[in-house]
Parts: structure tokens; sequence; C-alpha cells
């Protein structure tokens, strides 16, 4: 399997999460060929040449012999296909909104970043291990060299996600995903430093109303702090670090077997948990536990819901990156931008609703013209793709 790393984001999530697809209009004829990195999302999705060409040499009379049977399906299928890509992206969404909501109620009531975020990334593993165990999904096959080569990008993987958590806690999510959309602006920093790869002027322009956005909305923010600033650009440059090393490290290489996107994140949730357990114990040690049973003795929580409150933090974060893999990949370029940037908006809109977090005048306008300007961004990087292609 001959590894293309292409697009992706996830921005993303902030976690993620931020963490998109190179998708194709016909899933059918789609197969996993390559995975890609960006904004916490996994990406792998190509049209096969094969069923292309095998399309243009059926003859007229094959195609006139089944061309009713297939009209009269087409309208069919389609409204199937719509309504589950609608499905996915509404869950995607609800997900997403979900785990931001989750996961700060849960760094209100225990403010231990380091062990949340741990916590959440093993959830992921109560969900793949088993379907690996018992032969529901094809569990993948690594040597040493290939889990060698992982490794690099799941530190990355583990910056993205800490800092996300750390940003989301020590501000108000909002704010946290205002800065988050800047993460275009370190992957063309990144790329042009590490890889010396040079973009169009259209899509550098594409970058001054993100700087700008975001520096009006940190200026006018009522909840700013600085550890939720430099927390949440942390998770951006692990983020599109993560991409660099993707496109360095694993393009035209052969990396295992039945390691498609959904697996490759898998396996990267996997070493990051284990390259957080560690850190967790360094930063926080073990004071989380005491701190638990000192909130449930408090009256504010009782044992099974503060532990459910920190279990759907961990199940909505793995939950809304696997939804993202189907929703994602059933969209073209143009539609899976939008989708993000109006997924960013709801987000925002769902938090300031949840948890009455004031925004100011300003950094409602800094917002939207940091939002517009990842849009933007977004188009005109799918532009330039379609040209070299």
């Amino acid at each position: 399997m001959m590894r293309n790393i292409a697009i992706l984001a996830l921005a993303v999530s902030s976690g993620v999460a931020t963490s998109a697809f190179v998708p194709s209009a016909n899933v059918a004829s789609k197969t996993f060929n390559g995975p890609a990195l960006q904004n916490g999302r996994m990406m792998s999705a190509a049209m096969t040449k094969s069923s292309i060409n095998n399309a243009l040499k059926a003859s007229p009379t094959s195609l006139a012999m089944s061309g009713g049977a297939d009209e009269a399906a087409a309208p069919v299928a389609n409204m199937k296909d719509t309504l589950q890509t609608a499905s996915y992206f509404a869950l995607w969404y609800l997900f997403n909104i979900g785990y931001n909501i989750y996961n700060k109620k849960a760094l209100n009531a225990l403010a231990f970043p380091w062990t949340i975020a741990t916590i959440q990334m093993a959830t992921g593993v109560l969900y793949f291990a088993p379907l690996w165990l018992l032969g529901i999904r094809k569990a993948p096959k690594l040597s040493v060299d290939d889990i060698k080569t992982l490794i690099p990008i799941a530190f990355c993987h583990t910056g993205v996600h800490i800092g996300a958590v750390i940003a989301l806690g020590a501000g108000a999510v909002s704010f946290a995903h205002i800065v988050k959309a800047s993460e275009p602006v370190v992957t063309c920093l990144l790329n042009f430093v590490l890889l010396g790869q040079v973009l169009p002027t259209s899509v550098y322009l594409t970058l001054l109303p993100i700087i700008g956005g975001v520096g009006i909305a940190s200026m006018k923010e009522l909840s700013f702090t600085m550890l939720a600033l430099g927390a949440a650009m942390l998770s951006n440059v692990s983020s599109a670090a993560r991409g660099v090393l993707s496109k360095k490290t694993m393009s035209g290489k052969q990396i295992g077997e039945n390691l498609d996107a959904q697996n490759l994140y898998a396996v990267l949730t996997a070493i990051s948990t284990v390259i957080l357990i560690p850190l967790c114990l360094a930063f926080e040690g073990t004071k989380f536990f005491p701190a638990f049973k000192a909130l449930v003795a408090s009256g504010d929580f009782t044992t099974k819901s503060l532990a459910t409150l920190v279990g759907l933090s961990g199940a909505t974060y793995y939950a809304y990156n696997e939804v993202a893999f189907l929703a994602l990949g059933k969209v073209n370029p143009v539609t899976h931008a939008v989708g993000n940037t109006i997924k960013r908006v709801v987000i925002i809109v769902a938090s300031v609703i949840a948890f009455k977090t004031p925004m100011s005048t300003g950094s409602i306008i800094g917002s939207t013209i940091a939002i517009a300007g990842t849009l933007m961004y977004s188009l005109a990087m799918n532009s330039h793709k379609t040209k070299k292609e």
C-alpha cells in the first residue's frame, strides 16, 4: 500500500480533533490508498483508476441494456446517500459539541488536564480494541520499524490533544476555537521551513484575515489568559508538525497491513495513550483520585455522575473523530471546507449558550474574520491542488 499524504481537518478540533478526507462523490468506487493528518482528524480516500477505466470500456449495448434499471434506481440511491451523509454530519456536529461541553464541565470540576486528557485518549482504546479482537474490524499488522515510524507522529498527536484540553480548561471554549482557527498559518510556515513548499500568493493572502481576526479576538476576549492562548497554539503547532512528519516519513512508504485511515488513527491513539501516562504522572501524579473523592464527599457529585462526566468526555472525543471519517469521506473538499467552518461556528455558539460565556463585540468580530479566513484558506488550497492535478 503506497501512502499518499493529503490535506485533512480536523481542523479541528481543537482536540483533534481536531480532527478531513480527500473525498470522492462516488463512494462505491473509492479505495483507501493513503492516510492524511491535519487538525486532529485522519483522512484517506481516492478514486480507483480501474473502476473509471472499466466504465469507459463498457460497450454502448451493455450500457443501453442496463440504463433503464440504473436510471430507475438512481433517485432512490441518491436519496439514501444524501440522508446517510446528512446523518453522519449531524452526528459529527453532535459528538463534537458534546465533547467540548463534557470536557469543559469535567475540567471545571477537576482541574487536572493531563489526567483527564489521558483518560480521554485511553477511552478510545476501549472502543477499537474489542473491534480488533472480535474481528469486526481487521486489526493492523505492524513491524517494529513501522511503530518507530509512527512514534514521532504520535508525539505530535499527543501534543494536539493535550494542548487543546489545557486551552479548554484555562479559558472559554469559544476562545480556544478562535485560536485554533489560526492553524493554517502554522501549517504554511512549517511546510515552508521543513519541506520547502511555496504556495501561491492567493493562499498566503487568506492568512491575513486569520491572523488579524485572531489578534482582534484575543485583545477583546473577556476570558483571555496566556495559558489558554499558549496551549491552543501548542495544539496548532503539534497538528501542523504531525502533517509535515506524515509527509516526510510515510509518503511512498509501505506501512504495515490493514492500516486504513481509521486504523491509523486508532494506532496513534494507542501510542499516544502510552506516551501520556508517564507525562500525566510527572505533571500531576495521582492527585486526581483524592480530588475526585473529595468532590464526591462535598456532595456536588456522586461517584457515578462524576465518573460518567469524565467518561462521556472521552467517549465523545473518540466518537466525533470516528464519525468524521464517515461524514467527510462522503463529500468533496469544498463541501468539507464549508462543513468544517460551520462546525466551528456551531461549537462556539453552543459553548456560549451552555456556559453563558459572554463575548465582547470585538471578540465576535475577530472570530468572524478569523473563521471566514479559514474558509477562504481551505477553498484556495483546494483550488491550488486541483490546478496541480
